[in-house]
């Protein structure tokens, strides 16, 4: 039987950050224009983490039944590992999805704006479809374009409508560097595959591109995170800047990546982005709200 600890350790908490910080951040860009609500950045929450655990559950399965997961060197797999059936991780894959469905209609009925109806469906549509169809688009190098687009630029904005019913120009710059942060932490978990999922035919974007230049691909992201606060700054004022107080987080797995660290070595540079993901956020909405 699967035990609580292994469904914890299976939803992959080390990728939760990619969830919370563009909602930290959207939360800032709602308050920039008095227009954040408490209770509607906790439900926009909850949403983007029901996601995130969804769309872990269902790489676990879809990769476990392909066989892709059997030497993998990353974090523990409740299917490759046999310690969870596939049925009842697609399961509690939908059941993610179904929670984030449920708690994005409640945003839905706040805010009227009925066409977010049709954005939920294509979100958990992207979410399943990364791995789970018969031709998944995370096989096919498409997976950062997805994380952009999905953890930076719809969860960046939809957060910051879904309180203030607004897009002011701030959210939309602010949505790039935590798109390109969260980029930056499945390079890095891709550029530890590399070998895996050139054995088992899964031609993810590092796959293509080879190790050296997923290296520089890792480095141009963060990058992207120190210019933007700069930018957000000639725009809103000073406060954004709080962010760069996250930089010295970069420095270790940054360090870790250039150095040429491979397979499990490359772990510490997963969790180190992920803090950093985490860190940034926080400040970079704090920022926001202050301007």
């Amino acid at each position: 039987m699967t035990t609580a600890a292994q469904w914890v350790s299976g939803s992959r908490p080390r990728t939760l950050p990619a969830a919370v910080a563009p909602v930290l951040v959207g939360t800032g860009a709602a308050a920039a224009v008095d227009g954040a609500v408490a209770w509607r950045a906790v439900v926009a929450g909850v949403v983007a983490l029901a996601l995130q655990v969804g769309v872990n559950y269902a790489n676990d399965y879809s990769d476990g039944i392909r066989g892709t997961d059997e030497n993998r060197v990353g974090p523990f797999r409740l299917v490759g590992s046999g310690a969870a059936r596939p049925a009842a991780v697609k399961a509690a894959a939908f059941a993610s999805f179904g929670v984030g469905a449920i708690a994005g209609l409640a945003l839905v009925v706040a805010t009227g704006a009925w066409w977010l109806v049709g954005v939920g469906a294509v979100c958990i549509a992207a979410a399943w479809g990364y791995t789970g169809t018969s031709k998944p688009y995370g096989y096919r190098g498409l997976g950062e374009i997805a994380v952009f687009v999905f953890f930076g630029l719809v969860a960046v904005v939809g957060t910051t409508f879904a309180q203030a019913e607004r897009v002011p120009a701030e959210s939309v710059v602010a949505a790039l560097p935590v798109g390109a942060l969260a980029c930056a932490l499945l390079v890095a978990n891709n550029l530890r595959d590399i070998p895996t999922d050139t054995v088992s035919g899964k031609r993810t974007l590092a796959v293509t591109m080879g190790d050296r230049r997923s290296r520089l691909l890792y480095a141009a992201l963060l990058a992207v995170g120190a210019a933007a606060p700069v930018a957000l700054a000639l725009l809103a004022g000073p406060w954004p800047l709080l962010a760069l107080l996250a930089a010295p987080l970069a420095l270790g797995p940054l360090r870790v990546v250039l150095g040429g660290a491979l397979g499990r070595d490359l772990v510490p540079a997963l969790a180190g982005t992920g803090k950093l993901q985490l860190a940034y956020g926080a400040l970079l909405g704090l920022g926001l709200a202050l301007s």
